[in-house]
């Protein structure tokens, strides 16, 4: 089975519409979003409908602190993302927020582990940057594949039957084998806002038989992006980002 996962969305359209476009040729069994389906961007409501269809076609979801945010006020966000999420409050309708309210923090799934942050504190939603955060996320789980997104950076962490603990970025475009001696954790770059100094879109594909997982890069209309975000009147940090992946 291949199985490809979206993280971090945040309401770019033309990212994720590119990235699902590109598995046309390649297809893939099942879809895993791996939260914060909104925030920053302007297409709030068509990339929440987007996900909507595809878990009634069998897709999995998990939520992210700012499609949390858009229902809470417990996460204090820096001031540009507290606006972007004040904006999609008012864009979303109830039945939007519906459905990410009943997005679960986490989903397990055979021998994988599906969450937005790190499994060490879900609902807390803690940044996976080093070595040390990867540690903390893999030694809270037995899953023998977790996989998350929330640093908009791509990363790969694994732990050996010793408890050592090792990280590396990955290229894109390559299937890395995933070693059965091993358990693994993959932090997902962001579909919609990549900070890897690589603006194009990213997810990933895996595939259980093999065990093999791919990290994907995407270019997209990012000029279209932009000008959206403009329209809609939100920071110009939002926009600018996009065409350097920062």
């Amino acid at each position: 089975m291949r199985i490809a996962f979206f993280a971090d969305i945040h309401g770019n359209l033309e990212a994720f519409e590119a990235c699902l476009a590109s598995l046309v040729g390649t297809p893939v069994d099942k879809v895993v979003v791996l939260g914060d389906i909104v925030g920053y961007g302007a297409d709030p409501v068509a990339c929440v409908e987007l996900v909507q269809n595809a878990c009634a076609n069998g897709a999995v979801a998990v939520i992210g602190n700012h499609d949390e945010a858009v229902l809470a006020t417990r996460f204090k966000l820096n001031p540009i993302a507290s606006a972007a999420i004040e904006w999609t409050k008012a864009v979303l309708n109830d039945g939007h927020k519906a459905f990410l309210a009943n997005l679960p923090l986490t989903v397990t799934d055979e021998d994988r582990l599906y969450v937005h942050a790190s499994a060490s504190a879900p609902e807390t939603y803690p940044y996976i940057h080093n070595v040390q955060a990867g540690s903390e996320s893999l030694r809270a789980t037995t899953a023998f594949l977790t996989m998350c997104g929330h640093v908009h950076v791509p990363n790969l962490f694994n732990i050996t039957t010793t408890g050592k603990v090792m990280g590396f970025t990955p290229d894109a475009g390559m299937a890395i084998p995933l070693s059965a001696n091993r358990r693994w954790l993959a932090v997902m770059g962001a579909v919609g806002q990549p900070r890897d100094g690589n603006p194009n879109a990213a997810y990933g594909v895996y595939d259980t038989d093999t065990k093999e997982l791919s990290f994907v890069r995407v270019p997209y209309n990012i000029d279209m992006a932009a000008a959206k975000i403009r329209r809609a009147g939100l920071s110009d940090t939002l926009w600018k980002r996009l065409s350097i992946g920062r």
